[in-house]
């Protein structure tokens, strides 16, 4: 595998039309209760949905989806989606999908944004509390199969 800075790997860019299937299939690959394909259609076009290119290859590596929703007047960002394919896994390109993320979030006015992660989810948390997320709170039974969320929530830099 490379090594380094992700970006001189994967090519992050907007997700487009072309995208959805590549997208699709990494999301059923990486989650028990996927997304259905058309949750991806409805957030094409949104600056947040981004996705990585594999540049020896014709496929997508991963992709994350992120947006803003209304709080009290500024928008709060949210992190809804992220998925890196198996293959992909382990060399950075999950960090550097949340870093493009949330500087989409922020360049849309967002000061803070947050997630939901499965409690069981090890490599997943520990990948946002990098990027600066902290627990907020546990939502009980917020999947399908029962299994509790937490809520994490990170500040965003100010670059007003």
């Amino acid at each position: 595998m490379a090594s380094g800075d992700p970006f001189q790997h994967a090519g992050i860019r907007q997700a487009d039309q072309g995208d959805l299937l590549d997208v699709f299939r990494i999301e059923k690959q990486a989650f028990e209760q996927p997304w259905p394909f058309s949750a991806f259609e409805r957030y094409l076009g949104e600056p947040g949905f981004l996705v990585a290119e594999r540049p020896e290859a014709a496929a997508l590596a991963g992709f994350v989806v992120a947006d803003t929703i209304p709080n009290h007047g500024r928008p709060l960002g949210h992190i809804k989606d992220l998925a890196v394919h198996a293959d992909d896994r382990g060399d950075g390109l999950g960090g550097a999908l949340v870093d493009r993320g949330l500087a989409v979030l922020r360049a849309q006015g967002a000061r803070s944004a947050k997630l939901e992660v499965r409690r069981s989810n090890d490599p997943a948390i520990s990948l946002y509390r990098e990027r600066g997320f902290e627990y907020y709170r546990t939502l009980d039974r917020y999947y399908a199969d029962g299994e509790d969320a937490f809520v994490m929530v990170a500040r965003l830099a100010n670059h007003e």
